[in-house]
């Protein structure tokens, strides 16, 4: 049986260009249509709204240099289940694993398909479960078209991409040729504590930037991931600051930092100072679109894990079946698929679903980055002499920046858990989870399969 299951694995047919489409889709989402009006609220003035945009590309940027070395000196479909497998053994991978397969995936692609929801109830309302309905369908059919075929996604991934990008440089253009609008009155001062920023700037603006760390996953499916992995994550990240930045400043040339402050809908709002009504129906399309983009790249790449630990591990064989013919691991899908429609179904009972399955993976995710961080000093010595792979830039600054930023996150993500907000009970939730999956990983552990 482990014979059979192991003959069909995953092949290199991602181009340079696919790879970057797969990082873009998948880190420019809903968010950058959300979360500046937050950040506005948390800033003092224009200069550092824009300077901390630019300052998570950079945070990002060195994140992606030391991803781009653990990629590129062990490129692998389990991406960083095979880093912290290698750096801490199987129980720490296993753990990951468990916590990726039951919150931090999964609860992203519930989290997105909220936002794909709302937006597409905006244009088709399909009654009082409109958002949640939307919802389901997407995350149904973006599985089943993973499961058709690698190909067919990435054509897919794409055609969203280019869109979405195009989409975006329309907002820009519009936004610096309608100029400087009367802001309403000012927001209250973003701090009490004298800093220009509040902690929550940073948080929001780091999410924003978030899964860029998802082309660890398909570097066993790159062409020659020694080098194009690391163009694939520096291309990405430098397209998708310039895009944020460029989409800020768009922002402020129309509303100003105060109107941004008071505003739910920033896109919305330059849209219809340049276009009238029909800049709403534009912006909803925009959203879907980069809805969309980040469910099917999270869709893609998520269930890689799931594979990967199925490899490992008898108790989850049936996830290591790689089907040959549309070269994706169709049963890792599925139960991926699953367990973000019950997340979906559960969160969906909560005030916001959204703000409910970010708030679910927030610990889970920043604790097992930070890891992720850490083992690349531990690899760095266990390279043999015959690798050449890609060299993160200023070691060992990078890298302990890196850490110290997954620190920061993880402590503002627990602290949150331990708060009074309504949603913070998806962050208690998630902590809960990944606790099961200590006892799972001692009964795993008996059925692990020999290399």
């Amino acid at each position: 049986m482990s014979t059979v299951q192991h003959m069909a694995a995953p092949k290199p047919t991602l181009s340079l260009y696919d790879s970057v489409a797969i990082i873009v889709g998948i880190v420019i989402g809903a968010g950058i249509f959300r979360a500046p009006s937050i950040v506005a609220g948390s800033v003092t003035s224009d200069g550092w709204f824009i300077g901390l945009w630019i300052a998570g590309g950079v945070i990002s940027l060195v994140g992606a240099l030391c991803y781009a070395e653990l990629g590129s000196a062990y490129p692998n479909a389990g991406g960083e289940y095979h880093f912290l497998q290698r750096a801490y053994g199987g129980r720490v991978a296993f753990l990951f694993a468990w916590a990726r397969m039951t919150v931090v995936q999964t609860g992203a692609i519930a989290a997105i398909a909220f936002v794909f929801g709302d937006y597409a109830t905006q244009l088709l309302p399909l009654g009082s479960k409109s958002s949640v309905i939307y919802a389901l369908i997407a995350v149904a059919a973006l599985t089943a078209l993973n499961v058709a075929g690698t190909k067919e996604s990435k054509i897919f991934q794409k055609v969203l991409t280019v869109s979405l990008i195009v989409a975006m440089i329309l907002i820009i253009v519009a936004g610096f040729v309608a100029g400087g609008r009367a802001a309403p009155p000012a927001a209250a001062p973003a701090s009490s504590s004298g800093w220009p920023f509040s902690q929550l700037a940073l948080i929001f603006i780091l999410l924003t930037y978030g899964g860029w760390n998802e082309a660890a996953y398909i570097t066993a499916e790159v062409r020659d991931p020694r080098r194009n992995i690391v163009r694939a994550l520096v291309i990405g990240i430098v397209t998708v600051t310039v895009l944020y930045v460029l989409l800020n400043m768009a922002y402020l040339n129309v509303l100003g930092l105060d109107g941004m402050k008071a505003s739910k809908a920033l896109a919305a709002d330059v849209m219809q100072a340049t276009l009238g009504a029909s800049g709403a129906i534009v912006l909803s399309l925009v959203v879907i679109a980069a809805s969309l983009s980040t469910l099917n790249g999270t869709v893609f790449t998520g269930a890689r894990t799931n594979y990967a630990v199925g490899r490992d591990y008898a108790i989850f064989g049936a996830l290591a079946r790689w089907k040959e013919g549309s070269n994706a691991p169709a049963n890792a899908l599925l139960l991926q698929g699953v367990i973000a429609i019950v997340l979906v179904l559960l969160s969906s009972t909560t005030p916001d679903g959204f703000e409910t399955m970010v708030a679910y993976t927030a610990p889970a995710f920043w604790f097992f980055f930070m890891l992720t961080g850490i083992s690349l000093f531990i690899l760095r010595r266990q390279q043999p002499n015959e690798a050449d792979p890609f060299r993160v830039p200023l070691y060992p600054i990078t890298p302990i920046l890196f850490i110290a930023m997954c620190a920061f996150m993880l402590w503002s993500s627990v602290t949150y858990a331990m708060s009074k907000d309504p949603s913070s009970i998806g962050a208690q939730l998630g902590i809960g989870v990944l606790l099961a999956g200590i006892p799972l990983m001692l009964l795993a552990r008996r059925t692990r399969v020999p290399e």
